[in-house]
């Protein structure tokens, strides 16, 4: 592993278990964004879902960021960091020197000195994306935007896995709680 690597294959094997062993999207992205700001150590992080109704990149997760800066308005896909580079990370390693951020003066305010958005995807398809944050420029390692790469793939594939236990566990709710005579004729005493 080179100097200025970060990710070592232990953070790597905490990153993996705790997006294997989380039962509910929330506590699994709360737990990754924040072991990758300790990890790498870095200002903070924030874990995207894209809505493709409104094109709005809508934060699951963030961790170390101020109030006013999750707030600072909507993240929109097409006007998004990297969104036009579709499948690549892109790393901005100083915010003061680029035109690819939606909110550039909010980010300065913040205290952000870089950025590296790694797509989310799932089936060739874009359905989120991975923000990190550096107080100051970022010269991040090749080796590092492989295991983040790898990392967000594993990611698209658990938000999915929990999207669709989360729409049977609905589903087997509705089920239970519905009991029709014409389902069960004998436990209600007809015939």
């Amino acid at each position: 592993m080179a100097s200025n690597d970060k990710i070592d294959i232990d953070i790597f094997k905490m990153i993996i278990q705790t997006i294997a062993q989380s039962k509910r999207l929330d506590e699994m992205t709360n737990q990754l964004a924040q072991l990758l700001v300790s990890a790498l150590e870095i200002k903070g992080s924030t874990i995207f879902a894209l809505n493709p109704q409104t094109d709005e990149l809508e934060a699951l997760t963030n961790f170390g960021l101020s109030i006013d800066y999750i707030n600072k308005g909507p993240v929109m896909s097409y006007q998004s960091i990297g969104w036009s580079s579709k499948r690549k990370p892109v790393v901005v390693s100083d915010v003061t020197k680029t035109d690819l951020l939606q909110y550039p003066e909010d980010a300065k305010k913040e205290g952000i000195g870089a950025i590296i958005n790694i797509p989310i995807i799932f089936h060739e398809k874009i359905i989120g994306a991975l923000r990190l944050y550096h107080h100051d420029t970022w010269e991040i390692s090749d080796r590092d935007i492989d295991s983040l790469n790898v990392i967000s793939e594993i990611l698209g594939m658990s938000l999915m896995h929990t999207r669709v236990l989360n729409a049977l566990q609905i589903i087997n709710d509705t089920i239970n709680d519905v009991d029709p005579i014409w389902l069960n004729p004998d436990k209600h005493g007809s015939g």
